[in-house]
């Protein structure tokens, strides 16, 4: 069965989307692009599905070409505009055709026309956003609808009121976004880009869409294995108006009946006898089927997955901790990953790049990814399920290590950040959405608050507030420093250019969180060809793969001594970082794929 293959099932634009205009479209600058970005159509952009853990039929996509304006943040929505943004694409990158940085002393406003489809009449109409950085405030037909703080977790705006009663409806979208300037979320996004840190993005970063639903609707889900007793539980949240309904739940293998359970409250426990266990080496997903009842009949629908599987730990015959996959040990190794594209920046140009460089990571023989201050699209964590990956979710930093003391060697040294309360609340409200988003994907294996002291602040209660959100996971509580004693799971030491354990807590999973960084630029394919850099510089592929192989034989030899798992930097070079496995543009795989393979499954068979 193909479980979600999406282009079918959308709406045709063109019968619900406003077309008086034929607006021309080209990417802006100068700088390299990937070949998805090249070919890129401004009337197909990201067609597909955009949530594909809960599905429903009926949707239309609003991605393409809407009006832009750039004005003072306080201004009122322009009359007149600066031309149009190829949305999804964030304003500063190539792909949005405008290429423009947008201050913190900006308000960069978004507006198209929609139709909404007869057939939805009696429906409530939902707006989705798959992700918007930072703050975005929404209009329908001239009436604010809602508002949004956070540029990495999805939100919905419910429209129906709004919406006047003619056939053309008129959507604004104002954005304003401080990036480096407070205290939000922004991972490696600066102001000034250097050396690690990057090209800033504002504005609507991840696809727009609409849908119907019912009054009583399905909201979310999580679907939690338990191996011992061969059940999956599945925990839903509805919306109820007068009550009376029930949920059921139904979980398939190709098309087979394994299980279903229907219930006036929440929770169903399904039994899955025999059940086929997810891993990188047998990645296999079960369908999920969620319908809210009301007198027999569906009055809604949802279709999604699950896995059976499990993440833990227990300690080894040594003493050391190891790692748990379905109950085995499973030395984890994979690169360290951006996200970053040079036509997209934070979005890739199509769902075949999205996958691209998760597919690599597979041919070169990692299990493991961690998701590096960023965080990406749905179907990103869609691919990694249904591909076998294992994924480690980074928490985008709210600022540098520059005012605090880092100290990744020793305990209790590294002080905290001097972030104010308003900040403190801020990080708490995103991070919790993005583990509420994104809990539902079972590649995910391990949370990642804080990097090397980046923003780092009351780190106990930062793992308290994680482990609330999802006690099913792994807390990575800092990973490269400060270290402090709390209830993490896992003590992370980064070293830069070759692997060594310098600190070792028997009370922990210890791993190697970073290393590497060999630089080789390959001319043609850099972002600035100028200025660039690694951790460590070579000028051929063979130097940089005997560089690696060394270091990996150093790494095998650490596995012995305690370390569970290791993350290599990084899949790709980024911007000025040309240390990457393959280039920016994703045109050069740097070293040949069948060595470096024969070398991660040594490293990952070592254990």
């Amino acid at each position: 069965m193909n479980r979600f293959t999406f282009l079918s099932i959308a709406l045709a634009a063109s019968l619900a989307v406003s077309c008086n205009e034929a607006p021309q479209w080209s990417p802006s600058g100068d700088r390299i692009m990937t070949v998805w970005g090249e070919s890129l159509e401004p009337t197909d952009v990201l067609p597909e599905y955009p949530r594909p853990q809960m599905v429903r039929d009926e949707w239309v996509n609003l991605n393409g070409l809407w009006k832009y304006a750039v004005v003072p943040a306080e201004s009122p929505c322009p009359e007149e505009f600066d031309g149009h943004i190829l949305v999804p694409f964030a304003a500063e990158s190539a792909l949005s055709g405008v290429g423009r940085t947008v201050t913190e002393n900006d308000a960069l406003w978004y507006v198209r026309e929609f139709r909404v489809p007869k057939k939805w009449a009696g429906e409530r109409i939902m707006l989705n956003f798959g992700a918007v950085d930072w703050k975005a405030e929404v209009f329908v037909d001239g009436q604010m609808v809602g508002e949004h703080t956070g540029g990495y977790a999805p939100f919905c705006v419910d429209v129906t009121d709004a919406l006047e009663r003619r056939r053309n409806h008129e959507l604004k979208v104002k954005v304003t976004d401080r990036t480096d300037k407070w205290f939000q979320p922004r991972g490696k996004q600066v102001s000034n880009p250097n050396s690690i840190w990057y090209t800033a993005v504002t504005g609507i970063w991840q696809t727009v869409w609409m849908e119907p639903v019912p009054e009583e609707h399905i909201v979310s889900y999580m679907a939690d294995a338990d191996l011992e007793r061969s059940v999956l539980n599945v925990d839903v949240d509805y919306r109820q108006i007068e009550g009376g309904e029930t949920l059921k739940v139904a979980l398939y293998d190709n098309g087979v009946l394994v299980d279903e359970a229907e219930t006036d409250g929440s929770s169903v426990a399904l039994n899955v006898l025999e059940a086929r266990l997810w891993s990188p080496d047998s990645p296999y997903l079960y369908d999920l089927e969620i319908s809210l009842v009301r007198d027999g009949v569906s009055i809604d629908r949802v279709k999604g997955y699950a896995a059976m599987r499990t993440i833990s730990y227990a300690a080894d015959e040594d003493g050391h901790k190891r790692m748990l996959l379905n109950g085995k040990p499973l030395f984890q190794y994979g690169p360290l990953d951006q996200g970053w594209w040079p036509d997209g920046l934070y979005t890739a140009p199509t769902d075949e790049a999205l996958a691209f460089d998760i597919e690599k990571t597979k041919e070169m023989g990692f299990n493991l990814i961690r998701k590096h201050v960023k965080v990406e699209p749905a179907r990103w964590y869609w691919h990694c399920d249904r591909l076998g990956m294992l994924v480690w979710q980074d928490m985008p930093s709210i600022a540098d290590n520059g005012p605090n003391y880092w100290d990744n060697r020793t305990y209790e040294r590294g002080t905290d950040y001097p972030v104010p309360e308003e900040g403190k609340a801020n990080y708490y409200k995103e991070w919790g959405e993005i583990i509420n988003a994104f809990k539902t994907f079972p590649c995910i294996v391990a949370w990642v608050p804080f990097n090397e002291a980046w923003g780092q602040f009351d780190t106990e209660e930062v793992v308290q507030l994680t482990r609330a959100q999802d006690p099913s996971r792994l807390i990575n509580y800092a990973s490269g420093g400060n270290f402090v004693r709390c209830s993490g799971d896992i003590i992370d030491l980064h070293n830069y250019p070759h692997p060594e354990m310098y600190l070792y807590d028997k009370d922990y999973i210890n791993v190697l969180g970073e290393y590497g960084g060999i630089g080789w630029p390959v001319e043609g394919h850099l972002w600035q060809p100028e200025k660039n850099w690694g951790y460590v510089r070579f000028n051929s592929a063979d130097e940089v793969l005997d560089t690696y192989e060394k270091y990996a034989d150093q790494l095998i030899e650490l596995v012995d001594k305690g370390f569970a798992a290791a993350i290599y930097t990084q899949t790709t070079d980024v911007e000025g970082e040309v240390n990457g496995l393959m280039t920016y543009d994703r045109k050069v795989m740097k070293l040949n794929m069948d060595r470096l393979r024969t070398i991660n499954q040594r490293v990952i068979e070592s254990m």
